[in-house]
C-alpha cells in the first residue's frame, strides 16, 4: 500500500518524471504561497475524484466513462473554487482561471482513467494523495526559487490557516532578477529541476 503513496512523490512524480500538468505548474508557481495553494487544490480534487471513480467503476458503462469522470472531477473543482473564493479571495484571484482548469488537468483525468478505474478505493485514495503531494512539492519548490530570485522575498503561509506572510531573504540591497517571475524563468527553473531529478535517478541506478 505504501508504494501507491510514495511513487507519486519521487519515482513517478507527475511533473518531473511524467511531464504532466506543466501548464499550471509554470503559470501558478510565481510565488511559494501560490504554489502551496494550487498544490492543495489539485491534491484535494485528485484524492476525492479517485475515491469516487473507484467506487463507481463497476456501474459506469465503458463507452461513457470519460464524460462521467470529467463530471466527477468538475464537481470537486467547483467545491474548491467556491471555498477558495469565500475563504482565501486573494489567493483565488491570483490563481484565477487555473482553478477551473483543474477539470481538464491531465494528471487528474489520467489517474482516474489509468488507476482509479482499475483499483480499489484505498489504493486509489493513496495514489491520488501521493500524486497530489508530488505535484504540490514541485510547485512549492519552483515557486520558492522563482520568488526568492525574482523579488528577493518569499511568501509563506497555509491557505485558510495562516498567512500569507512576506519574508525578505536578501534585504533591501538585493537587485532582483525579474526574469525569474516571468514565464521564461518558470521554464528555466522547472527545466533545471527536471534535469536534476533525472541526474539523481541515474546516479541511484
Amino acid at each position: 500500500m505504501i508504494k501507491e503513496f510514495t511513487k507519486g512523490i519521487v519515482k513517478e512524480n507527475p511533473v518531473l518524471v511524467l511531464a504532466l500538468g506543466l501548464c499550471p505548474a509554470l503559470a501558478t508557481s510565481t510565488t511559494a504561497y501560490n504554489g502551496i495553494g494550487m498544490g492543495i487544490a489539485a491534491s484535494f480534487v485528485l484524492v476525492m475524484s479517485n475515491i469516487i471513480v473507484s467506487a463507481i467503476k463497476k456501474t459506469v458503462p465503458s463507452r461513457i466513462r470519460i464524460p462521467i469522470f470529467i463530471t466527477v472531477i468538475a464537481t470537486f473543482v467547483t467545491i474548491v473554487k467556491l471555498v477558495m473564493a469565500g475563504y482565501t479571495p486573494g489567493l483565488s484571484k491570483q490563481l484565477g482561471i487555473f482553478i477551473p482548469l483543474i477539470v481538464v488537468n491531465c494528471i487528474i483525468l489520467g489517474r482516474a482513467e489509468a488507476f482509479a478505474s482499475k483499483n480499489g478505493i484505498l489504493k486509489s485514495a493513496l495514489d491520488g494523495l501521493g500524486m497530489g503531494l508530488g505535484f504540490a512539492i514541485v510547485l512549492f519548490v519552483v515557486g520558492s526559487i522563482r520568488e526568492i530570485l525574482g523579488s528577493g522575498t518569499i511568501t509563506l503561509g497555509f491557505p485558510m490557516l495562516f498567512g500569507p506572510v512576506n519574508v525578505s531573504v536578501f534585504g533591501s540591497g538585493y537587485n532582483p532578477a525579474l526574469l525569474m517571475i516571468l514565464p521564461p524563468g518558470g521554464f528555466l527553473t522547472l527545466g533545471l529541476f527536471m534535469w536534476l531529478k533525472q541526474l539523481v535517478m541515474k546516479e541511484n541506478g
